[in-house]
């Protein structure tokens, strides 16, 4: 981090999701985002593994999504962006399934004494502290959700390219251009009006 930061001046880093089974809101990451929150870095999250659970589908099309929301709940409830508020987040894949499953995050918490108590508003200004790229989940119904729960501002253009292929980039390019279910202002946002605030360099 210093030397990627300080000396290099790059723009962020991009940790995975876990490392080992251990997720990066446990406390032995504290160091890392330590530093990182002395620099309100920006910091992109990929998925680190995929269950084996022996069915014959694709690890990407279904499980890396389950691994970032595992991702997020941890984040939240360890506390972890509490402790380091200005660490800038970036999530993959709109965030997984988290934006999806807000109100049940919520909930959780009147069933098991594991999970903090957290109103509904508390847990949506927790989501509302990530930003959410479109790689791979650019559909009008996904897009609805997400934009419902966190705001068309958390929304940052991602293509997943080279693993998202030309004609998956191409039809994601196309859905989000499209005003049939995007105001121009979030067309806008989203293209690059958010990336700008969190890399205001690249606004010159």
């Amino acid at each position: 981090i210093d030397y990627a930061l300080d000396e290099l001046k790059l723009d962020g880093v991009c940790p995975l999701t876990s490392y080992s089974g251990v997720y990066l809101g446990d406390p032995k990451f504290d160091p890392v985002f330590e530093a990182l929150n002395d620099r309100k870095a920006v910091v992109y999250t990929h998925p680190a593994h995929e269950m084996k659970l022996g069915i014959s589908y694709p690890g990407f099309m279904i499980e890396y999504t389950f691994d970032t929301t595992r991702a997020v709940a941890n984040l939240l409830f360890t506390g972890a962006i509490k402790r380091f508020p200005h660490v800038r987040i970036i999530l993959s894949h709109a965030g997984g399934a988290a934006p999806y499953l807000a109100w049940r995050l919520h909930v959780a918490s009147a069933i098991s004494t594991k999970i903090p108590k957290w109103s509904y508003e508390q847990l949506r200004r927790g989501l509302r502290h990530f930003w959410y790229d479109t790689a791979l989940s650019a559909g009008p119904e996904l897009m609805d959700c997400l934009i419902s729960v966190v705001g068309p501002d958390r929304v940052v253009f991602g293509s997943d390219w080279p693993f998202g292929t030309a004609s998956v980039v191409k039809e994601a390019v196309k859905n989000l251009s499209s005003s049939d279910f995007l105001t121009a202002a979030e067309r806008a946002a989203l293209a690059r009006k958010n990336a700008i605030a969190l890399f205001p360099r690249f606004a010159r």
